[in-house]
């Protein structure tokens, strides 16, 4: 005669299931963002405060329209030169990508680092301009107008907020401070525009008035 066991059913200690639903929580949580995790960490946080943004886009742009920034964003297909802001004397243009057409490359003159002497040619490895799809034109720009198309992501690189404040320490960005030989530096510092270009964003990257 057979005899049918009986089996109890078997449940996880109260301590384990009370592990993994803590578990589950903190996975579900940090897939929305809610938790430290890495995207969360680099979130930028917006306090609006459209008269300091204003206030600190207005310094921001001083950099922006010195030779040493408006030079390298000019509104026709060819750079401009020098204190004044001309024409490049040797013509180069623009290209599809920003580093010139055919022999006429930007890297031909311009090296990974400024060439040695007065006024030769300033160096950077990854010297160019903004490419032909995506101008990113300075020239002729006024503030209320730059502040929009920098925040606009169809004419700014399609960069997001966290990737502007991360732009300002693009080596191209900071090599405006070391222009090499006989030029000018933006008409702050470094630290000085960086710290205004991540206020005006993260105060809400108001336009000042104005068209």
């Amino acid at each position: 005669m057979k005899h049918h066991l009986k089996t109890k059913p078997h449940f996880l200690p109260k301590r384990t299931v009370i592990v993994i639903v803590a578990l589950l929580a903190t996975v579900g949580l940090m897939s929305f963002g809610l938790t430290g995790g890495h995207d969360a960490a680099n979130k930028v946080v917006v306090a609006k405060d459209s008269v300091a943004s204003v206030a600190a886009f207005r310094q921001v742009y001083r950099v922006l329209q010195s030779p040493r920034c408006l030079n390298c964003h000019p509104a026709g297909d060819i750079p401009l030169q020098g204190e004044d802001s001309h024409l490049h004397t040797m013509s180069p243009h623009r290209g599809a990508d920003g580093t010139g057409i055919y022999a006429m490359k930007c890297s031909n003159c311009h090296q990974a680092a400024n060439s040695p002497g007065l006024h030769t040619p300033p160096g950077n490895p990854k010297w160019h301009l903004p490419p032909a799809d995506m101008k990113m034109v300075f020239q002729g720009r006024s503030a209320h107008q730059l502040a929009k198309q920098l925040m606009d992501e169809n004419r700014n690189g399609h960069k997001s907020m966290e990737q502007l404040i991360a732009h300002a320490s693009d080596t191209l960005v900071k090599g405006a401070w070391h222009p090499g030989e006989g030029r000018s530096v933006p008409p702050m510092s470094y630290a000085a525009f960086k710290k205004a270009w991540i206020t005006w964003l993260t105060k809400g990257a108001y336009a000042p008035p104005g068209k």
